[in-house]
């Protein structure tokens, strides 16, 4: 990872910048996986494109390369490459038994990296921008668990510095809920911690998001009692999750009257 710092004087104003950019380690990833030469894709991934659990044999070569492929784009991800977050967790969760059409999945990713690899990010510390978190949630876009998928990402001085997406714990009944359970909250709180450890005093942090429930019940203080229901359904799995993780259970067979009386 680069990372270039750089104060320059304009009109008798001191302008502060800092870039960051991962070229070197993402050509280094593109010519180990002979990609370096590939067509450029537009997207990270193609438009409607839904992976289903592979039910065939595990292939050990095509697994360890697929596995190989999905840890460096993680890297990438986590560095600088927030655009591609969501489709390389969703590959992620085919890590066991990846099938071919996962692994075209994944050099596809690095197809649309070599038309972006020139990109970078840039703080501004003149634009005096505090934290600004935005936020969505995908209703049950898991199509086997019917989970949720969360993102979203807090930006400072006019670039990202988190980022984060993955499925909810819960099956929820409503895009509402969904974005009720984002739990984007934890986050900032805890980005707001480290910046009064460092006797920063912010501004109170704005969560952007495009849900009209989800806005209307957190405007309205009256509506509160709607998200009962969501509070006690969540703390309910929870408690009896980690009843159950104390548990040492075993199976026993209980024969019927019918079965006793074939039994020799």
């Amino acid at each position: 990872m680069t990372l270039v710092m750089s104060q320059t004087s304009l009109a008798g104003r001191s302008i502060k910048h800092i870039t960051i950019d991962q070229k070197a380690y993402l050509k280094t990833v593109l010519e180990r996986f002979d990609m370096h030469n590939a067509k450029i894709a537009p997207t990270p991934i193609p438009s409607g494109y839904v992976p289903q659990e592979n039910k065939g044999a595990v292939d050990p070569v095509q697994c360890q390369k697929f596995q190989s492929v999905i840890g460096s784009l993680l890297y990438l991800m986590l560095g600088m490459h927030p655009d591609i977050t969501f489709v390389v967790i969703k590959m992620s969760q085919f890590l066991a038994n990846p099938s071919q059409d996962y692994l075209d999945k994944a050099m596809y990713i690095m197809r649309y990296l070599i038309g972006t690899q020139d990109y970078h990010v840039v703080y501004n510390g003149m634009l005096n921008e505090g934290l600004i978190t935005h936020t969505d949630s995908d209703w049950a876009s898991d199509p086997t668990k019917r989970q949720s998928t969360t993102g979203f990402f807090v930006s400072l001085a006019s670039s990202i510095v988190c980022w984060q997406s993955h499925l909810q714990k819960t099956v929820v009944l409503s895009s509402t809920e969904a974005e009720y359970m984002a739990n984007t909250c934890q986050q900032i709180m805890w980005i707001q911690s480290l910046f009064q450890e460092l006797s920063y005093n912010l501004a109170p942090t704005p969560i952007c998001g495009n849900n009209q429930g989800l806005i209307f019940i957190r405007s309205n203080p009256v509506q509160e009692w709607w998200t009962k229901h969501i509070v006690i359904t969540y703390a309910s799995a929870l408690k009896m999750a980690k009843y159950l993780s104390t548990l040492s259970l075993a199976m026993k067979i209980w024969p019927t009257c019918s079965q006793r009386t074939l039994a020799p």
